[in-house]
């Protein structure tokens, strides 16, 4: 199974040069972004028909951001080059017998004309500046710093993570600021959280081969990879793409800006020495960032309390990964008091889920199939769904498999499902956009219930005396005071959060304290869920519709 990530954007020194220069002609702001109004104006040099151009869009924006950065404009443009020789483009075409490093540039009618007239506005701007350079600063970064959540031009958004970074500025925050939805739920948004790589977490017990999986998956070994069949991994690890191999402790991480880790310092100094970053320069860390955990606990090891809260980091991560792997062994179908709590701390990403069952090759294919009824047994009681989660069957590790082991038609098997998973990652960072909006959406909902709440619970309180009985009334009654909130605004009973959760976080609250509904800011977050995320989807799709 390779796991190589797609070879696009692939071309000889020379060309690379030109469709740098040919990229900075089309970028009318100089922004390093090629937006639809942009790419229509320079791919009309083309004479392309518009269902071409709309399909060589639609293939090198496939990360569907609504603009196109270095390597998908010179995607692009060998798709242009390709067209006019004659080929069909589909989205397999660059991947298929085309030498990409040997296609022609494409031919753009009226460029040379353009291109001169772009440089001598370069040169009069170069003199105006006395030969000073000033390296511009995208203006999103700008947004999060500012203490004020002034209003942002439309002109400085130029994709639809930006889009959403200005909504969530100037619509989402404020709600989520007035009622402490971080302190209840989530901790506020940052700009790294918008930028993150997608995410993909590994939970297992100790010994299914999780660190094996990223091992395989790399086709080498990341700083701090320990493998064995005892529990080897006492970390959550985090391996991402880096400019050389090296470990980063997690009090270094969580404090650094631009990634997205600041949330964990709330599970403090004892959670923080057992997480850490693994940097290693890879093709396909550049797509994704993988998330290797400890072991969970079975058997008397449960009785031994960690020192920090294992579910509630599981929780967190889980929130911001876009794939969550539960891997089991053929030997290890069991799961554990710790494992259900584990599972249960993922409510809410259920379509993140998918099951691994890995090492596969250990047992004869009628053992399989008695094992694999066995582990959906044991899901169906303890993910409490109707439906049937997937599960991929095989032996994810670099060790050839005993071909007399395993009849033909289990070695089949164990490669199609391997394929199955693997297509199910390289599609990660194309779905990335898409699944940040959903989470986006998915977070606003819950702000606004969780502020119904807290101001219902507010009006309930006395206005002189007895408001600590009442306060304790109320949070004894929490699940009544829950299903009111429900009936009165009419909203889904299944998006309400945990009620322990919530009185547990109440208790060092006073209630009487907190704000009253403001109608306004509901309003502001409906108009931007019924209005704003629509019509930003709408600007930022292919222009050629």
């Amino acid at each position: 199974m390779e796991a190589s990530p797609i070879p696009i954007g692939t071309c000889s020194k020379e060309h690379q040069k030109i469709y740098k220069d040919w990229f900075n002609i089309a970028d009318s702001d100089g922004d390093g972004r090629v937006t639809g109004n942009d790419a229509t104006k320079f791919l009309a040099m083309s004479k392309l028909s518009r269902q071409e151009l709309k399909q060589i869009w639609g293939i090198a924006d496939s990360k569907r951001q609504g603009f196109l950065g270095l390597t998908e404009f010179t995607v692009a443009m060998q798709l242009v080059s390709l067209a006019q020789t004659g080929y069909e483009i589909t989205s397999d075409v660059l991947k298929s017998s085309v030498d990409v490093e040997n296609i022609s540039l494409p031919l753009m009618a009226g460029l040379d004309a353009l291109s001169a007239k772009k440089k001598d506005l370069t040169t009069n701007g170069e003199r105006e500046m006395n030969g000073s350079s000033h390296p511009q600063v995208p203006t999103s970064a700008k947004w999060f710093t500012s203490k004020s959540a002034r209003k942002t031009p439309p002109s400085a958004v130029t994709s639809i993570v930006d889009g959403l970074k200005r909504l969530y500025i100037e619509k989402l925050k404020p709600l989520e600021v007035s009622y402490r939805f971080n302190d209840f739920v989530s901790p506020l948004l940052t700009n790294s959280d918008f930028d993150a790589k997608p995410m993909v977490m590994l939970l297992g017990q100790y010994s299914t081969g999780k660190t094996t999986f990223i091992k395989h998956l790399l086709r080498c070994d990341y700083p701090g990879a320990h493998i064995g069949p005892e529990p080897t991994t006492d970390r959550f690890v985090v391996v991402m793409s880096g400019p050389d191999e090296r470990s980063i402790p997690g009090n270094t991480i969580a404090v650094q800006a631009d990634l997205p880790f600041g949330g964990l310092t709330t599970f403090g100094g004892a959670f923080l020495s057992k997480f850490e970053c693994s940097q290693m320069p890879h093709p396909l860390l550049d797509q994704i960032t993988f998330v290797d955990t400890p072991g969970v606990l079975s058997g008397e090891k449960q009785r031994t309390q960690r020192s920090y809260d294992f579910t509630g980091v599981i929780s967190w991560f889980a929130a911001k990964c876009d794939l969550i792997l539960l891997l089991f062994d053929p030997h290890k179908l069991d799961i554990s008091d710790e494992f259900k709590r584990v599972i249960s701390s993922l409510r809410g990403n259920d379509d993140k889920i998918r099951v691994v069952l890995n090492k596969a090759h250990q047992v004869d294919t009628q053992q399989l199939m008695r094992v694999y009824g066995a582990l959906m047994w044991s899901l169906g009681k303890v993910l409490n769904t109707p439906e049937v989660v997937r599960v991929y069957i095989g032996s994810f590790n670099d060790k050839l498999i005993n071909e007399a082991a395993n009849d033909p038609l289990g070695q089949d098997l164990f490669e199609k499902e391997q394929d199955d998973l693997l297509k199910d990652l390289i599609d990660i960072p194309r779905k990335a956009c898409d699944r940040r909006i959903n989470e986006f959406v998915k977070r606003a909902r819950a702000a606004k219930i969780h502020a119904y709440i807290i101001s219902h619970l507010k009006k309930e309180m006395p206005s002189m005396m007895g408001k600590a009985k009442a306060q304790q009334r109320l949070i004894d009654n929490l699940e009544d005071e829950f299903g009111k909130v429900q009936r009165e605004f009419h909203l889904p009973a299944g998006d309400f959060p945990s009620v322990e959760h919530y009185r547990e976080v109440l208790n060092s609250y006073s209630i009487d304290k907190f704000e009253k509904l403001k109608p306004k800011m509901i309003q502001a977050v409906d108009d931007m869920l019924g209005y704003e995320i629509p019509e930003l989807l709408k600007n930022f799709r292919n222009p050629y519709e």
